[in-house]
């Protein structure tokens, strides 16, 4: 591996426990982030030269650290105090930090979950928690966070500074808080979780041949399963490990030759992962033993009937159906609006999906590749193909080069190629 790749393997791999170590250790955020930033640049120029360090995250961190220290020291100096008056255990900090990555394993000391609810602090907006726990502690970029909350990049940019700068001067604990007060926060840090590890499964999938879950993917993998055992009597942490595991269980049937993406209900159920299921089915179980359905709890039931078809060799959809009745309920959002559509087209009939489609305006279907998606499939079972090759056209000038774009483009494709035909 070269030293170009080697950087942004680690970057990907582990910037957010990088960052969350900095970020607790100085108790701020936005100067953890800059100094993760010099320390990536000094490694561009210093490992093709020198070589790739034996301990990658250790050098980071340790320049990273220095750089914090000189940073610290010149603000000091230039207001003629010394620095380690008044904040002189602030220093300590960052120093100690640093040695929790300088073993012989090189693994950092994870402390995301307190940077997670530090992030998920109830005096921050609530619109603005889990785009910060995605962004800081998970690694998205803010042109991947904005779409996902239908906001501007700029204006989401924006926010994310306000609430990073109101944590510092707030001086908003880098702690996990008490267990009363993780309900007013959970459900950010689980948005988050998810959002990220939808995120690393799209991104691995559209650079990789070989079916796997990307890095980030695993890394929120990981988060939920030690959030559903920190949190063993929350169902909805219980729901999100779940449904993750089920997600993450079909990796090796979701693309066609690591090209195409194959719909859910066309994957073949001999390449899901028997092991995973089990363990998601365990989280589900537990989850429903308390009572009650959250979304993620609703979401994961819904993939357990699909998840099912290994066994039987038929999906349920009238559960499914019933399933996106309740979630319309706890979570209407336009991926379940679409999703509940496309099931009501396989339990009632095609109308009765287009109307159901049609809770959403014209301009939330054309701006959600999902909803045009769904569209285009119920024109065409309605015999509208031109509409349907329409929606399809525009679905995939909205994405980038992938394995759902070229699904996409092979329906076009389908259907161009039919409606030449016919004339």
């Amino acid at each position: 591996m070269n030293a170009d790749a080697a950087l942004d393997a680690l970057v990907r791999k582990s910037h957010g426990r990088l960052l969350s170590l900095l970020a607790a250790a100085s108790r701020d955020i936005g100067a953890g982030e800059d100094a993760l930033a010099h320390a990536y640049r000094a490694a561009t120029e210093s490992w093709p030269r020198e070589g790739i360090p034996t301990n990658p995250e250790g050098w980071v961190v340790r320049v990273a650290k220095n750089y914090m220290l000189d940073v610290r020291r010149s603000h000091f100096h230039a207001r003629g105090k010394s620095l380690y008056d008044d904040d002189g255990r602030l220093m300590d900090l960052v120093a100690e930090g640093a040695d929790d990555l300088e073993g012989e394993d090189g693994a950092a000391h994870d402390r995301r979950l307190e940077l997670m609810f530090a992030a998920a602090h109830p005096s921050l907006d609530d619109t603005i928690r889990a785009p910060l726990v995605m962004q800081t502690i998970l690694g998205l970029e803010v042109k991947e966070i904005a779409p996902l909350f239908c906001t501007p990049v700029a204006t989401m940019a924006q926010r994310l500074v306000r609430a990073k700068t109101k944590i510092r001067d707030a001086g908003i604990p880098f702690a996990i808080p008490e267990r009363r007060e993780w309900p007013e926060r959970l459900d950010a840090v689980l948005e988050a979780v998810y959002g990220v590890f939808c995120a690393g499964f799209d991104d691995a999938f559209d650079t990789v041949e070989e079916h796997r879950l990307g890095d980030r993917g695993i890394e929120a993998m990981y988060l939920a399963d030690l959030l559903a055992s920190l949190l063993p009597n929350e169902p909805e942490a219980l729901g999100l490990a779940a449904l993750i595991s089920f997600s993450a269980s079909r990796a090796a049937g979701r693309t066609a030759d690591g090209k195409s993406f194959v719909p859910l209900e066309d994957q073949d159920p001999r390449l899901w992962d028997e092991t995973l299921i089990y363990r998601a089915s365990k989280w589900l179980e537990r989850a429903a033993s308390y009572g009650g359905f959250g979304r993620f709890q609703l979401e994961a039931a819904i993939h357990a009937v699909h998840a099912d078809r290994k066994r039987t060799g038929a999906i349920d959809w009238r559960a499914i159906a019933h399933l996106y009745e309740g979630l319309l309920h706890v979570a209407p959002t336009r991926g379940v609006i679409v999703a509940r559509a496309y099931v009501v087209s396989k339990v009632a009939s095609v109308d009765a999906a287009i109307a159901a489609l049609n809770i959403l305006d014209v301009e939330q279907i054309e701006s959600f590749v999902p909803a045009l998606a769904c569209r285009a499939y119920l024109r065409e079972q309605k015999g509208y193909r031109q509409g349907a090759i329409s929606d399809l056209a525009k679905a995939v000038s909205s994405l980038p080069e992938g394995p759902t774009r070229a699904h996409l483009e092979s329906e076009r494709a389908r259907l161009s190629e039919g409606e030449t035909a016919a004339t």
